[in-house]
């Protein structure tokens, strides 16, 4: 079971049915003098509570008290956990409405920052895949609205607005997850595209679709060869976001996203074999969470230029299809040589990265993308690969990676890799059948179509887009990996 939605409300002091929960570390169950007699019946009905991480007791009143683990290795992280465990909880009791008396808990830390993730973690724990349910299915109902008051100190604001930005964030990751669990017979390159139009509409944003006609009479080559073969064509959806007043901080800059759309990819003639294809639905992963983070950031007001740019394709096989062999020229002039056409992804980037670079001249480019099965070799699925050249984007990608729980570890870029993607009869090769290097030959391949005076960062989350298994925070299926730390980012930039 879920509940429908979590919604923030001012709760009536007289609202009896409204359980109130407070919070204790394992090494520290002490609570402030206010919350000890309401906690005190909570802890005798369960004598077995030992204030564990998202470890819950609940008193006869419905009081609740939420363990938080140790304080010293109590992180955001942990808060996530907590949020995510608590959610659980209170849809076990049914609950409909409830009061968080957590502030004193998080006293002594970043209290915004703390709370923010305890709302990331309730909100993006109560999602799951059910919007394709049908009658066959037996799965427990929704449970309705829960109604949460965080603002139990009206003096200090603080939690309640981190705990409030955090519910909206957890929106827009579950946004992505939408996007992303959304089956390719529906899930379109032109879905894709009234999905962003649609978008746009709510939350004042502007939209401009790049159709494969256009795409064609511009020269972008990439675009065009990987979505020639199917009866849905390629295009570039691209939203901007252009606030109202942009702070000092923010005045001349532009952020530019890319996220890799391929709504399907079967390789093409370099065709998935031994059940490879099976979740290829996923390879929009990159986009959903460009589209998840456009959401949020649009939706908080930053004051802060942003452009998100969304190369959409299907890679199909038919007799209109790409075939290796094949030399392109690419948006940018560049020639390729096809090798595998299941190195396609790449492909429609790097027309998505030239233009966007051209056309919008942004300070900062990062592209997100499930691009090579090889960082999922490398690193596993507990951390993105990523590239950067640029010292201070390294920095900012990494401080955003470490306070939103999304990890990212840095691989090399050299000389080298880049000239281990030249061709004999193009300029480069899409791919290198030595399959040496393999996660850095994505990344060697867009350097050619980054314009380098735009500090840019590719990062890889093959591995990390997606979970075949639960976690604390996520049911199994897409994690909507990205957008907490490209929010993160965007909000440093302003």
């Amino acid at each position: 079971m879920m509940f429908d939605r979590l919604a923030i409300v001012r709760l009536s002091p007289r609202s009896s049915a409204a359980p109130t929960v407070f919070a204790v570390y394992c090494d520290e169950k002490s609570l402030s003098k206010s919350d000890r007699n309401a906690a005190r019946d909570a802890a005798l009905a369960n004598p077995s509570f030992r204030g564990e991480l998202g470890e819950t007791a609940v008193a006869s009143d419905g009081t609740v008290i939420l363990g938080l683990g140790e304080r010293k290795a109590f992180t955001a992280k942990e808060a996530r956990i907590a949020g995510a465990r608590l959610v659980r909880g209170l849809e076990r009791m049914k609950a409909s409405k409830v009061r968080l008396a957590c502030a004193s808990a998080f006293a002594t830390r970043d209290q915004r920052e703390f709370a923010q993730a305890l709302g990331e973690g309730m909100g993006v724990a109560n999602w799951r895949v059910d919007m394709f349910d049908g009658k066959s299915t037996t799965r427990s109902a929704r449970a309705g609205t829960l109604s949460i008051d965080a603002l139990v100190d009206a003096k200090d604001t603080t939690f309640s607005e981190g705990f409030a930005r955090g519910i909206d964030i957890a929106h827009s990751v579950n946004h992505a997850r939408r996007i992303a669990a959304t089956p390719p017979n529906i899930g379109t390159p032109n879905w894709f595209a009234l999905e962003a139009k649609k978008l746009a509409r709510a939350t004042g944003m502007t939209c401009q679709v790049i159709t494969f006609a256009q795409a064609k009479k511009l020269g972008m080559g990439g675009m065009v060869a990987v979505g020639q073969g199917s009866a849905e064509k390629s295009l570039i959806a691209i939203l901007e976001y252009k606030p109202t007043r942009v702070s000092a901080k923010a005045r001349g800059k532009t952020l530019a996203l890319v996220g890799k759309t391929l709504t399907y990819d079967t390789g093409g003639y370099s065709l998935k074999v031994n059940n490879g294809m099976k979740g290829m639905k996923y390879d929009k992963c990159g986009g959903a969470a460009v589209f998840g983070a456009m959401h949020a950031i649009a939706t908080a007001k930053l004051p802060l230029h942003v452009v998100a740019l969304f190369p959409a394709a299907e890679n199909m096989v038919s007799s209109n299809a790409y075939r290796p062999d094949d030399i392109i020229t690419m948006y940018n002039g560049t020639t390729v040589e096809v090798t595998n056409t299941d190195a396609e992804g790449r492909l429609v980037l790097a027309d998505a990265i030239s233009y966007g670079c051209e056309k919008y001249k942004p300070t900062t480019m990062v592209e997100l993308s499930t691009l090579t099965g090889g960082v999922v070799t490398a690193l596993g699925t507990w951390s993105a690969g990523y590239f950067c050249d640029d010292a201070n984007l390294r920095e900012r990608i990494e401080s955003s990676a470490e306070r939103t729980s999304e990890r990212v570890w840095r691989l090399p870029l050299w000389k080298e890799h880049k000239d281990h993607m030249k061709s004999q009869h193009a300029d480069i090769i899409n791919s290198n059948p030595s399959r040496l290097a393999h996660p850095i030959q994505g990344a060697a391949f867009l350097d050619f179509f980054v314009d380098k005076s735009v500090p840019f960062a590719h990062i890889d989350i093959a591995g990390v887009a997606n979970s075949e298994s639960a976690s604390d925070l996520c049911v199994a299926g897409p994690t909507g990996f990205g957008v907490r730390m490209l929010v993160d980012l965007a909000e440093g930039m302003c």
